[in-house]
């Protein structure tokens, strides 16, 4: 008789392996029992993403699920009778949505739990006070109803889901995690060889993400144009978006193209590049419907012992705390002179290396995966206590 605890959790970000090395972390327990739900296929900024395979060493138990509209995340459905299989055949004891509760998919996880005893909980990451039209209004309110429990992405998170009507004591902030042993500092002679393969000249300033007006992408061209062409630098940039043709004709028009790298890089492959940075860019933009919700690249970018510079959008400057620099989010000339005082003195670059790494310990696979743990426990204790 298995007489571990049995969690499942249901997430179209699954689809990708890497993406599950915290509840991977969290599958290593002794005394849990995990099963992982993602769509069989999911359409993204990258394309189609078949469901990756899981490890050989790993101890989850992976479920893939049909899924239609995956290109519209607010809309996308699961298989309903898969999912209703899936949460009914097996006797969890918790079910996780890593989906937001406004959202349909989140929706069809709440329905599905109907017949079940399970602890219920969900995350989500939304850090503005909104309010939702119907038919998503109603989806969060039923989630927040079934709801033993919600976790939030981030303190900003957490504040306003209290405001909004969600039970403070019944909610937890855990933030993303960073995987130590993908991301992690490159020798100084591998440094070289990437920025030689890249075709740019150290110093390397670097940006991870989106390529959008929220992100920054405005502000990024700003600053380096006040920090000007006499000064050494190089600029690789990870991501794509609709900003990116705009990019291109920005360093065209400079004569920058050979010190400007634009490339679309699978996450898998970012902590092959984000290394060779000198510093990271994370210049995010406070929007009416939008502001940066946590910052994964900051925490990356730590573990990869490279300094940081933040604005103080959304959730980057609790991430970023005292081990980078937090910047206004809308000063271009702020950030030149903060971009140029990193660039231009290595002990400063140690510096903030070093207090990266030390910051990142907390945003470690293995420190926030305990804290899924704990709150788990509790959870189904809760629940088996109030029936």
């Amino acid at each position: 008789m298995n007489d571990r605890m049995r969690v499942l959790t249901i997430g179209h970000s699954y689809v990708v392996a890497q993406n599950r090395a915290l509840i991977r972390e969290v599958a290593r327990d002794p005394q849990l029992d995990v099963t992982v739900a993602a769509p069989v296929a999911f359409r993204s900024g990258l394309g189609r993403i078949e469901l990756q395979p899981e490890p050989p060493e790993s101890n989850l138990k992976l479920s893939a699920l049909a899924a239609r509209f995956t290109q519209w995340t607010q809309i996308f459905a699961y298989d309903r009778r898969g999912l209703a299989e899936l949460i009914g055949k097996d006797d969890f004891d918790v079910v996780h949505a890593w989906e937001e509760p406004y959202i349909y998919a989140g929706y069809q996880i709440v329905r599905a739990m109907s017949r079940s005893n399970a602890a219920f909980c969900f995350r989500t990451a939304q850090n503005i006070d909104k309010r939702y039209p119907f038919p998503f209004s109603h989806f969060e309110r039923a989630a927040r109803a079934r709801a033993d429990g919600w976790i939030a992405g981030g303190n900003l998170v957490f504040e306003s889901m209290v405001r909004r009507g969600f039970p403070r004591e019944r909610g937890r902030v855990m933030t993303l995690a960073v995987d130590l042993d993908a991301f992690k500092p490159l020798t100084p002679e591998r440094k070289q060889a990437v920025a030689h393969d890249l075709g740019l000249h150290p110093p390397i300033v670097a940006y991870v993400g989106r390529l959008t007006r929220a992100k920054g992408i405005d502000l990024m061209m700003r600053a380096m144009d006040a920090v000007g062409g006499s000064t050494p630098w190089s600029l690789l940039v990870m991501g794509a978006g609709p900003m990116e043709g705009e990019l291109r004709n920005w360093a065209a028009a400079r004569g920058w193209s050979d010190r400007v790298q634009i490339r679309l890089v699978p996450h898998r492959d970012v902590p092959a590049y984000l290394g060779a940075a000198d510093v990271l860019l994370a210049p995010s933009q406070t929007g009416p419907r939008w502001r940066e919700q946590f910052g994964r690249m900051v925490i990356e970018a730590f573990a990869c012992g490279v300094p940081v510079l933040g604005s103080d959008s959304g959730e980057i400057p609790y991430v970023v705390g005292d081990a980078g620099k937090v910047l206004p989010e809308s000063d271009a000339g702020i950030w030149a002179n903060a971009i140029v005082e990193v660039l231009g003195s290595a002990d400063l670059r140690a510096d903030m290396a070093r207090r990266g790494f030390e910051r990142v310990q907390a945003y470690s696979v293995a420190s926030v995966a305990r804290q899924y743990s704990e709150y788990y426990r509790q959870l189904a204790d809760r629940r088996r206590m109030a029936a």
